[in-house]
């Protein structure tokens, strides 16, 4: 099945244009049913049939994989023997009718604005990681970018003078975002008083530099924003998404249009931006119950 797996990986790579953590997290999924099949003497996607594929799921779902990580893994199947039936590289698809997992359906926890301006604001020295990390919560939160687009923002991809970034997102997607004023200026502070004092010789354009130079990672910023809403009293244990969150919660409860946060989201599909109109009306519910006398 290994030369399958690399031939769709190929095309997810070279024909869709999806993203390397894409590639990799679907490789992953397939290669351990690849194993897990083996061990049942199935080498061959010819031989898979659909009960395989459930009894697949089970086995995984009892090894303790949540409900999220399995429809991960049953999408991959699915999209991997899809694409083998349509190149004629099986003769039916065994996976055409494997049911996705049904995830518990929670609402995005954004946080209040008062927080957010604590936690941006907690970052007050004058060191150069703490003007670094400043202008990363202010960028975070002024644009929702995700965790991974944070890391890949470069130097080029700033426009000072019109005041916006240019994001590459899911799927290579590229989309155009306004900075806003403070953070435009965090930004600018740090590039010209921070950023040059983290510069290694293989620092290369990343624009958020670790303390050796090289471009900070995902697990770094997840440190970071845990440290710094410690630092500033805020109790509840939050994540960086909750940024992008608070970014789209907020954009909406100031009466921006929904489209609009969709496209400086970057989301595919209306229906996922509209779950933040949920988040809307069940924080004016609970508002309602603490102030009105007969909420």
């Amino acid at each position: 099945m290994t030369s399958q797996i690399d031939l769709f990986i190929l095309y997810l790579a070279t024909e869709r244009g999806l993203s390397d953590n894409y590639q990799i997290s679907t490789r992953a999924s397939l290669e351990r049913f690849a194993a897990w099949a083996a061990k049942r003497e199935i080498t061959s996607p010819q031989e898979v049939i659909p009960t395989l594929l459930s009894d697949f799921l089970i086995a995984e779902k009892k090894r303790g994989l949540s409900a999220t990580s399995l429809k991960l893994e049953a999408v991959a199947l699915r999209i991997f023997f899809r694409f083998l039936t349509a190149r004629g590289l099986i003769v039916s698809d065994p996976a055409e009718k494997l049911p996705l997992p049904r995830l518990p359906h929670t609402l995005p926890q954004p946080l209040s604005q008062m927080d957010m301006a604590k936690l941006v604001a907690a970052p007050a020295g004058d060191t150069p990681l703490e003007i670094r990390d400043r202008a990363l919560l202010e960028l975070l939160y002024a644009c929702g970018l995700r965790i991974a687009e944070a890391c890949t923002v470069r130097l080029e991809h700033l426009d000072e003078e019109g005041g916006v970034v240019r994001v590459t997102g899911k799927g290579n997607k590229t989309r155009l975002i306004p900075v806003g004023r403070a953070a435009l200026a965090a930004l600018q502070f740090y590039l010209l008083n921070a950023r040059p004092k983290l510069l290694s010789a293989r620092s290369g354009a990343a624009i958020f530099l670790s303390v050796r130079g090289h471009p900070l990672t995902p697990a770094r910023i997840w440190q970071l924003v845990r440290y710094y809403a410690k630092r500033a009293g805020i109790e509840e244990s939050i994540h960086p998404h909750q940024l992008r969150h608070s970014f789209a919660t907020h954009l909406l409860a100031g009466g921006a249009d929904l489209r609009i946060i969709q496209e400086m989201l970057g989301h595919a599909s209306i229906a996922t931006t509209q779950i933040y109109t949920q988040v809307d009306r069940s924080q004016l519910k609970a508002i309602h119950q603490k102030f009105h006398p007969r909420g």
